[in-house]
């Protein structure tokens, strides 16, 4: 994803230096919420009801990193969760569920709630809220899936999973700060995310020393192969990706000459073009042409009519998020005329929505579907839960909790989590299928494409997978 140099970030990162020197333990322990050790009392994370979100905010349950999903019920539980009584914050997160089914934050306090004066076990999650609010929904959903089916049927050990949401704006500065505090919260066993390639890679040294281990539902970038041994991911590299849309455009459609748009300013999106340019000169395809979509003088007609001018039989766009625009200028100047495959980031309502007609026949390369799920059980509760159907980021997300609770099961504490994931025995069941993890932390497994068509969905179109 796209990184960022914000002042505010800087500000903070200046703030945090300071209260290092001056006893900053207390400082990080404060913003982070929980003293102590699992078991210990909550201590809150803001005024009650108060809204917190971007660099580093997180919440424990007494206050909403998410507005727009505010209702009078909720913001009562979080005064509630604020004031520690912690029963009538439980029936107030769960009455708001009852108006917003799909509000993932509500869940995860609520079960934060009935977890803070029992044994609890708790676990971090980093997450691009102030840059994706609805990407950082969807990683909530399945890690707010996966703790409530983990605390119903009886927690890890007989402890309850208290999960704890810090927002990293998506942006590597302010992820640095979040990891600093997770680290240094001896509370914090594990940590799900972060989300983009760049934030992974910029927070691996942070929290390799803080010795926590953590996993990925999002982060592709082959960078990210053996760059630590505390980080996992449970979606596959790009480098699985980019061979499946490299067969798909050599060997199912007959292309052989490529436009390839891509940004300079994203690990993932580069790492991507990179396995892609690979796979495809091997395959006996040709790279004709790249694009920069992060540049200012992008053009997309241009690029592409210069590109057809090459002989460029088939387009293949792999933006990151905040690219994702300039990618579907390029479907718009293509007009359908040549055949288009795409980067998981093109996996967003905003392709259906505003890419429209243009978009039809698009294939896209993502790591799990829900109406090709290995588990349909999975599907079928996800659905029942949240009244929707979800994406792979969710399904992925509630792998990584369902991956550390394994872990923990095992070996329950902070090193114990990184010595049982690193384990070449380690195994356990998830939306997914089967979760093991390579010696370089990479996931084993396969992608599916999915094509744009006519359907129930934003704009009247959907993503289906291809058989």
């Amino acid at each position: 994803m796209a990184q960022k140099n914000d002042t505010p970030a800087l500000i903070l990162a200046l703030l945090v230096t300071l209260g290092l020197l001056g006893g900053g333990a207390w400082f990080l322990a404060k913003q982070f919420g929980v003293f102590g050790n699992p078991g210990s009392k909550v201590e809150t994370g803001g005024k009650a009801g108060q809204t917190r979100a971007g660099t580093g905010a997180s919440s424990d349950g007494s206050s909403s990193l998410i507005s727009s999903l505010s209702t009078p019920q909720k913001q009562a539980a979080i005064a509630a969760f604020a004031d520690r009584n912690y029963t009538e914050a439980a029936q107030q997160f769960e009455a708001s569920l009852k108006g917003k089914r799909n509000d993932p934050e509500a869940l995860i306090f609520k079960n934060n709630a009935l977890a803070a004066e029992g044994n609890r076990i708790v676990v971090g999650a980093s997450l691009p809220i102030a840059a994706d609010e609805n990407a950082a929904l969807e990683m909530m959903r399945g890690i707010a899936q996966a703790q409530d089916e983990i605390n119903r049927s009886g927690g890890i050990n007989g402890q309850k999973l208290f999960v704890l949401l810090a927002d990293d704006a998506d942006d590597p500065e302010t992820a640095k700060i979040v990891a600093q505090a997770f680290s240094k919260n001896k509370s914090v066993v594990a940590v799900v995310g972060p989300y983009s390639s760049g934030v992974s890679l910029a927070t691996l040294d942070l929290y390799k020393t803080g010795k926590l281990a953590t996993i990925s539902p999002v982060s592709t970038s082959v960078a990210l192969s053996d760059a630590s041994p505390y980080f996992f991911r449970t979606v596959p590299s790009d480098y699985i990706a980019a061979r499946a849309l490299a067969e798909y455009a050599l060997n199912k459609i007959g292309k052989k000459k490529a436009v390839v748009y891509f940004s300079s300013q994203s690990a993932y999106s580069q790492s991507l073009k990179g396995e892609f340019s690979t796979a495809f000169s091997l395959g006996g395809g040709q790279v004709v042409s790249e694009t920069d979509l992060s540049q200012s003088g992008f053009s997309s007609s241009q690029s592409l009519q210069a590109a057809q001018q090459q002989g460029a039989d088939v387009v293949v766009i792999l933006p990151n998020s905040s690219t994702l625009d300039k990618a579907l200028q390029v479907l718009s100047a293509n007009q359908k005329q040549l055949p288009v495959v795409a980067g998981d980031d093109v996996y967003s309502p905003k392709t259906l929505e505003v890419g429209g007609a243009f978009a039809e026949g698009t294939v896209v390369a993502i790591p799990w579907h829900i109406d090709a799920s290995p588990d349909p059980s999975f599907s079928k509760r996800s659905r029942d839960l949240w009244y929707a159907t979800v994406n792979w980021r969710t399904a992925l997300s509630y792998d990584a909790v369902q991956a550390v609770a394994q872990a923990l099961r095992t070996n329950p504490s902070r090193e114990g989590v990184q010595q049982s994931l690193a384990d070449p025995n380690f195994q356990t069941s998830g939306a997914s299928g089967a979760i093991r993890f390579l010696p370089s932390g990479d996931r084993s497994g396969i992608v599916q494409l999915v094509d744009v068509q006519t359907g129930e969905g934003p704009g009247g179109y959907r993503f289906a997978p291809l058989p």
